[in-house]
């Protein structure tokens, strides 16, 4: 088991998955705007990054796991010009977000939602060309068994793409990224969103969180071939590329 699986938004008691939901139905409807403010809009460069990065693979059918409001899968059908794209998340409230942005954007016809507990999926053996994940597998209550599920629904030669918040590990940014994720993040966080556990829960996962090439151990461990890791903007996330 891994540290942060050990963590749970409110309480020690009870599933950290029902927990979860809980949490992101709770927090949905001020959930974009914390993530852009909380990030300084860095977020979209780093969803930029990874598209730039599966451009030369073209997936055709591409899985968003914890697709949260959708902001991945809508780029990944913007930039990839995929042919489909299923956001699956086990949170209603913030796919019911997504919904309404995919609408709006008139990308319907390709971008679906569904309900899902992302280590137990309900697709296919071989179903995706790629599967991509945004700031979501922190929350798993089983990492292993997730990116399980993850290569079991990818196609043999087919992509995973996974961007995750860190932390930085060299002087001074892992000092002030300390001090602005134990102090302005969570009390903004909390003004904003009125939940007064998410965002602390959100700074302890990030620090819980197996990174750089531990990940790459445990990918290696799960079957994945040829994995990477690049650390951006001083590691404050970091973007896993690997291959089934």
């Amino acid at each position: 088991m891994y540290k942060q699986e050990t963590i749970k938004p409110y309480s020690p008691e009870g599933g950290k998955a029902q927990q979860v939901e809980a949490m992101f139905d709770s927090i949905a409807p001020t959930y974009d705007k914390l993530n852009h403010r909380l990030s300084w809009d860095i977020d979209r460069y780093w969803r930029g990054k990874a598209m730039r990065e599966m451009a030369a693979y073209h997936p055709e059918t591409i899985l968003d796991i914890a697709t949260g409001t959708g902001d991945f899968a809508i780029l990944a059908a913007e930039r990839l010009h995929a042919r489909k794209v299923i956001g699956a998340d086990i949170s209603e409230g913030m796919m019911a977000i997504g919904k309404e942005k995919v609408y709006r954007k008139g990308l319907q016809d390709i971008i679906s939602f569904k309900r899902e507990d992302c280590t137990d999926l309900s697709f296919n053996d071989g179903q995706f060309d790629a599967v991509i994940a945004a700031f979501g597998i922190r929350n798993f209550q089983n990492l292993e068994k997730g990116l399980a599920e993850m290569l079991r629904v990818l196609k043999p030669g087919g992509m995973l793409c996974i961007l995750e918040l860190t932390t930085p590990i060299t002087f001074p940014m892992k000092q002030l990224f300390h001090i602005y994720s134990h102090t302005f993040l969570p009390i903004y966080g909390r003004i904003i969103s009125k939940d007064a556990s998410a965002y602390t829960y959100l700074t302890k996962t990030i620090e819980a969180f197996p990174q750089g090439e531990t990940m790459l151990e445990i990918f290696k461990k799960i079957g994945y071939n040829r994995a990477s890791f690049q650390r951006l903007t001083f590691g404050i996330c970091t973007l896993y590329l690997a291959y089934k």
